[in-house]
C-alpha cells in the first residue's frame, strides 16, 4: 500500500495486466482499501482492491507509453498525408495549380467536452496537427448535462464530442439499465440537453460516450456516433478520429458509417452510428497586395 497513491500507474493481476491505469482515487473499503483507476490510453474506468494492482517496473511504463506515442504519431501522419494528397493538383494544368493556391478549406469546427485533462490536451493536440478548429473543456461526467448547453451556445460548433470514462458494471448483467454502467447516464442526458436546443443531426454532429457505453441509450438520445455497440474499450483519440472525418467531408455529401469505422481504432465493436452529412466548406481567397 505505500507505493500506491493518486497518480501511481499500476495494472490489474486478475485481468492478466492487459491494462495500464493512472490512480485516480484511493478509499478505504469493508475488508482493504479501493481505488478508481482510469486507462492511460483507453477511456476505461474501473474500480479495484488494492490487493489486486501490481506496479509494473519504469522501464515497463516508459516503453508503453513510447509504443503509444509512435502509434499515435503514425495514425496522424496517414491522415494528414491522406488530407495533402486530397488538394493536390489532378494534373499538370497551371490554371488548376492557380486554383488549389488560391482555395479557402474550411473543415467543420469541433466542441470536445471530456473527462479526462491528460486525454482533452491529446486531443487539442490532434486537432491542431489535423488544422481542425477546436475549442476543449474538462469536467467531471457528472456535470455534462449541466455544463454543455452554455459551451454550445457560445462557441456554435459544427461537430460536439463528449467523451471521457464509463465502464459497464461487472454486477449486474441487464446491459438496457442505466445503473449498469458507471457514466452513461450522464453521456445521455447531456446529449438529450444538446438535442432540445439543435434538434437537427445534420446541424449539428454529435459523438458521445467512453468504454463500454449504452450504445443504444446515446444513439436513441440523438448522438450521430456513439460508443461502444460491444460494450468493448475505445481508444482515447477514437472521437478525434471521427470528428476528422466529418470536418473533412464536403458538406452536400454524406458520410458513410463504414468509412467513419475505418477511420477510427476501435471499429464497428467499439463505435456505431447513423449515415451523417459532412462539415468540409471551400471557396476562393482573392489575395490582396
Amino acid at each position: 500500500m505505500e507505493d500506491m497513491r493518486v497518480g501511481t500507474i499500476v495494472t490489474r493481476h486478475s485481468y492478466g495486466n492487459d491494462i495500464f491505469f493512472r490512480i485516480a482515487e484511493i478509499w478505504p473499503g469493508e475488508e482493504e482499501p479501493e481505488v478508481r483507476l482510469l486507462g492511460l490510453d483507453v477511456r476505461l474506468e474501473a474500480d479495484a482492491p488494492v490487493s489486486d494492482l501490481d506496479t509494473p517496473p519504469l522501464l515497463e511504463i516508459f516503453r508503453y507509453k513510447q509504443r503509444v506515442l509512435l502509434q499515435n504519431y503514425k495514425r496522424i501522419a496517414r491522415l494528414v498525408d491522406r488530407r495533402q494528397l486530397s488538394t493536390l493538383p489532378l494534373d499538370d494544368d497551371p490554371t488548376r495549380e492557380q486554383q488549389r493556391k488560391l482555395a479557402c478549406h474550411m473543415p467543420g469546427s469541433v466542441l470536445h467536452i471530456d473527462g479526462n485533462e491528460e486525454y482533452l490536451e491529446l486531443c487539442l493536440e490532434t486537432y491542431k496537427q489535423l488544422n481542425i478548429r477546436a475549442r476543449g473543456f474538462c469536467y467531471p461526467e457528472k456535470h455534462f448535462p449541466d455544463v454543455v448547453v452554455r459551451h454550445l451556445e457560445r462557441y456554435k460548433p459544427d461537430i460536439l464530442i463528449i467523451t471521457g470514462h464509463d465502464s459497464l458494471v461487472k454486477r449486474t448483467n441487464d446491459t438496457g439499465e442505466a445503473e449498469a454502467y458507471r457514466n452513461s447516464r450522464f453521456f445521455v442526458e447531456a446529449v438529450e440537453a444538446v438535442r432540445k436546443v439543435v434538434d437537427d443531426p445534420d446541424e449539428l454532429v454529435i459523438f458521445a460516450g467512453g468504454c463500454q457505453s449504452n450504445f443504444e441509450a446515446l444513439l436513441k438520445a440523438g448522438a450521430n456516433y456513439a460508443s461502444s455497440p460491444d460494450r468493448v474499450m475505445i481508444h482515447a483519440l477514437d472521437p478525434v478520429l471521427i470528428a476528422e472525418k466529418v470536418a473533412y467531408t464536403p458538406v452536400h455529401e454524406y458520410v458513410e458509417v463504414q468509412d467513419v469505422l475505418a477511420n477510427t481504432i476501435s471499429g464497428p465493436e467499439g463505435i456505431g452510428g447513423i449515415k451523417t452529412r459532412g462539415c468540409f466548406r471551400w471557396g476562393n481567397a482573392r489575395r490582396i497586395y
